[in-house]
């Protein structure tokens, strides 16, 4: 875990997703974590926060409308919804449209990495278009209409839930209701990185007190660790 937070501090999002893919998975190559989809990337790293720090999750939203600061808790298992069975490409037919899709992936986060939000979202669904034919025409995915690229989008959402899960909420003091994106990797990022944060601490006082090396203070396991760090508090 130390190993994975010290690789990720100087990465961005997506390859973040992927360091922490390979905590669970250490024998899978790079290329196969980031062909999953980004559903089943989720899906994976909720079940490895389960792991490492329990199936409790908890944080604050401040609430749209009197913007007060709300406590909220969620369960990893309620949200780790099933993984998506595609073998292969799902067609999509409409009135004027046939439409060839695939499931997105971290390879596509990543090319729509530093892109505003609206275009990145575009460039995401006609990534996701194997083959569109249009009107009896064939098309290229970046000349697609706006309808045809909401159909793909709306499909993609219903074949893989949980790449663009969202969370609904209700201010107990003002009674607004909204919903807000759901992401798990800086979620479980920020967790890790306060674990380090901890972690690192308690190995220097206690190579401070003992002359213990890293390796050492880390293989004492969390009882043996917490019962020294209060016997030099108490010291």
């Amino acid at each position: 875990m130390l190993r994975a937070w010290e690789s990720g501090i100087g990465q961005g999002l997506v390859q973040r997703g992927l360091t922490l893919l390979a905590l669970a998975d250490p024998a899978a190559s790079p290329q196969s974590l980031a062909a999953l989809s980004i559903g089943e990337r989720d899906r994976r790293l909720l079940a490895l926060r389960e792991a490492c720090f329990g199936c409790r999750m908890t944080g604050l939203v401040s609430c749209v409308g009197c913007h007060d600061e709300l406590e909220i808790e969620l369960d990893t298992a309620t949200l780790r919804l099933p993984s998506p069975s595609l073998a292969s490409d799902v067609s999509l037919t409409g009135d004027s449209y046939r439409l060839r899709l695939r499931l997105p992936d971290s390879h596509d986060l990543q090319a729509c990495a530093g892109v505003n939000p609206e275009d990145g979202v575009r460039l995401l669904i006609r990534a996701c278009i194997v083959d569109a034919v249009v009107d009896d025409q064939r098309i290229v995915p970046d000349a697609a209409p706006a309808q045809v690229l909401a159909a793909a989008a709306a499909r993609l959402a219903e074949l893989d839930p949980l790449a663009d899960l969202r969370l609904q909420f209700a201010c107990v003091n003002c009674g607004q209701r909204w919903e807000v994106p759901f992401d798990i990797v800086p979620f479980f990022w920020a967790e890790l990185d306060d674990w380090a944060g901890r972690t690192l601490r308690e190995v220097h006082t206690l190579a401070t007190a003992y002359g213990w090396t890293e390796h050492e203070v880390l293989s004492l396991g969390t009882v043996r660790r917490q019962h020294y760090l209060r016997l030099v508090d108490d010291a």
